[in-house]
């Protein structure tokens, strides 16, 4: 698509349930610590859809008693790509500030009785950073960035993003040119909420993007429109795209049969 900076115009961090674990204290802006954040897609076995109702149910139960566990130290967020994708039946979107609280979970659902039968397809790690591009209307929300409120919107759409080397060896003020073309289109469509965050260094990609909205209709168009930028023509991939639809745990679980 060619952009990776968050147009959010509400975000704040008096919504997030985390506090990091030395300081039970809401801190200022400037000191909180950055985040990271996990987005990870499974899919079941055919095995699984086999198995008796009774064993199923009960195997549901434990495994959503297991993601519970990890409320305390992650912010947790569930979705269904039942019937979107054929690789990918569930997300979990999980935001905290250890990264071994992240793979602890992991570990605890792999010892499941449904664990036993899923797989995981994707997943993408980064982190919450200030952002390399000023928002001149909205130069504030350059910090926030540090910090997510996930969950907002019944839609999620999640893809990697690498730019080109060539982008990187342009003038800083020439890639800001560039983005502020992206940022006067991104403003324009007001229901889609961006979430950026960096990979340099932990994963394949460089950034993930999340776009949140109750209208997948403006996120395509936001897409095209987005696709005409001079910027666009600096993306080296955006690639594979996810539609997710936010449900409980219970819920994407009794979807996936």
């Amino acid at each position: 698509m060619g952009t990776t900076e968050d147009e959010s115009k509400n975000s704040t961090y008096g919504s997030l349930r985390l506090a990091p674990a030395t300081d039970d204290t809401i801190q200022p802006k400037s000191l909180l610590p950055r985040q990271f954040v996990s987005f990870t897609f499974h899919r079941v076995r055919p095995e699984w859809r086999l198995l008796e109702d009774g064993v199923k149910e009960q195997a549901r139960r434990e495994f959503a008693n297991a993601l519970e566990e990890f409320r305390r130290e992650l912010l947790i967020h569930t979705y269904s790509l039942v019937g979107l994708r054929t690789n990918a039946e569930l997300m979990t979107w999980r935001i905290g500030y250890r990264l071994d609280s992240i793979q602890e979970m992991t570990a605890r659902l792999n010892h499941t009785q449904l664990g036993k039968y899923m797989e995981t397809t994707q997943s993408f790690l980064s982190m919450t950073k200030r952002s390399m591009y000023i928002d001149k209307d909205n130069p504030e929300h350059v910090e926030d960035r540090l910090h997510i409120i996930p969950g907002k919107s019944k839609y999620l759409f999640v893809y990697p993003f690498v730019k080109t080397r060539e982008w990187y060896a342009k003038p800083s003020d020439a890639r800001q040119e560039m983005m502020d073309e992206h940022i006067r289109i991104g403003s324009k469509y007001r229901s889609v909420k961006l979430h950026t965050t960096y990979s340099f260094g932990l994963d394949d990609q460089e950034f993930v993007v999340a776009f949140e909205t109750d209208e997948p209709s403006d996120f395509l168009d936001l897409v095209q429109e987005l696709r005409e930028t001079k910027a666009s023509s600096f993306t080296l991939r955006d690639t594979p795209m996810f539609t997710c639809r936010q449900r409980t745990i219970a819920e994407c679980l009794e979807a996936m049969g």
